[in-house]
């Protein structure tokens, strides 16, 4: 793996998402929207979190054989309220965005994906994959899964997913609970574990 060879898929990639997006913008949210501020502020707050292990992101990928001259490419999926996040954090930690520089492009789990069927880096010589979101919609068939943290009518759980891929003993995958009523977020439960359930 060359930094070349990287810098010319993370560039394709964002190739990609411009011309994806033509015509159909990312969502925004209207003046003082609750929600809206809410999901960023989570997701701002769990990706600071993560972009600070950036330097050992790289060191363990090196240990791990993905080449020693070549820094990956960092892939953010994430939702429009993620995107904003991501911006406000880089510009409010100038040494935060020194160390990530150029390497950091954030995008929808369909662009992503999309991307990587007409590019493929299957083994992630090229980059690696970071995930921050928050699923708001969780079906009522799941609600036995958080029965020990009931809901007060008006509320509704929030799903918050992170994770890691590309990074070998890094790499993880978390889920944390939280209640939203409309004017505010509050965390339930960390790491929570969920069944699956199936179509859900």
């Amino acid at each position: 793996m060359t930094q070349t060879t990287t810098n010319a898929w993370l560039q394709g990639l964002r190739a990609f998402v411009v011309e994806h997006r033509l015509g159909k913008p990312l969502p925004t949210p209207p003046a003082g929207d609750a929600q809206w501020a809410a999901e960023r502020s989570i997701l701002g707050a769990a990706l600071a979190t993560r972009l600070s292990e950036v330097e050992a992101i790289r060191q363990t990928r090196r240990a791990l054989g993905y080449g020693t001259g070549a820094d990956p490419a960092l892939v953010l999926t994430t939702s429009a309220a993620g995107m904003a996040a991501a911006t406000a954090v880089l510009e409010s930690a100038g040494d935060l965005a020194a160390l990530v520089g150029g390497r950091l492009v954030a995008v929808t789990e369909l662009e992503y994906r999309l991307w990587c069927i007409r590019s493929p880096d299957d083994t992630q010589r090229l980059h690696a994959h970071l995930w921050n979101w928050i699923k708001m919609r969780v079906p009522l068939q799941r609600a036995a899964e958080f029965a020990r943290h009931p809901l007060s009518p008006g509320e509704s759980y929030w799903l918050h997913r992170t994770g890691l891929v590309g990074a070998g003993p890094l790499d993880r995958r978390d889920c944390h609970l939280w209640k939203w009523n409309g004017r505010h977020a509050a965390l339930l439960e960390a790491f929570v574990t969920e069944r699956a359930v199936a179509g859900l």
